[in-house]
């Protein structure tokens, strides 16, 4: 399955010959300037939560593409206000086919309020099922003990998880979510963007090669297949 990272928390992959495109936020961030948010394809856009640096260019690349919005009940509606028509809802624990497999939006430990100050709803993570393989994406989240009912019920190909700290796990805890969804292949995100979550690259691939796992960290514009 090819992955193509655009940054943070913003990546996209290439399922049954569709684009899934999550948590676009590019235009805002510096380390992403090489990435034309203009030329981006998309059939779906995930957003996980409500935060600005999750969802700043959905809105965008949503009216260019034609994509269908996929996220919580309340990211929905306030994207619906915006014009934007194409939208599916979901919320905690309940799934739905698409033409691509299914999307099950899956517990986060965060917070979410929108750009203008109103309710984003509960944050949230994606596992998406596929003939092409598994994955799940963890959003901003903390090491939580529902990330073992992942691993139990649903194997992955790879996990995308947070690494950054001070807002979300850092790498000492998203190596014990790795564990948890006993996944080896792990894309990491949402680290170095900001001065609050820079980190150490070469100590977070160490750390989980010692443990058998392959950390890919990416260059925004950067793909692999995993």
């Amino acid at each position: 399955m090819k992955v193509t990272y655009y940054g943070h928390s913003c990546f996209a992959a290439q399922v049954a010959n569709r684009t899934l495109l999550f948590d676009p936020f590019i235009t805002g961030n510096e380390l992403a300037r090489a990435v034309e948010v203009t030329k981006l394809p998309a059939d779906y856009i995930l957003i996980s939560h409500g935060h600005a640096d999750h969802l700043a260019d959905a809105a965008d690349i949503a009216r260019r593409t034609g994509a269908t919005l996929v996220s919580n009940y309340e990211i929905t509606l306030w994207f619906g206000r915006q014009g934007i028509s194409r939208t599916h809802a979901l919320n905690h624990g309940g799934g739905w086919r698409f033409d691509f497999g299914r999307v099950k939006f899956v517990h986060a430990c965060h917070s979410s309020s929108l750009p203008d100050g109103t309710y984003g709803g509960n944050p949230g993570g994606f596992v998406v099922e596929s003939a092409d393989g598994n994955f799940y994406y963890s959003g901003d989240t903390a090491l939580t003990m529902d990330m073992k009912l992942i691993g139990e019920s649903t194997p992955l190909r790879f996990a995308v998880l947070c690494l950054g700290d001070n807002f979300t796990m850092g790498v000492d805890d998203a190596l014990r979510a790795a564990e948890f969804v006993q996944c080896r292949e792990i894309l990491g995100c949402h680290y170095n963007t900001f001065p609050p979550i820079q980190i150490d690259t070469a100590a977070a691939r160490a750390k989980f090669k010692a443990a058998g796992r392959n950390l890919h960290l990416l260059a925004p514009g950067e793909s692999l297949n995993l």
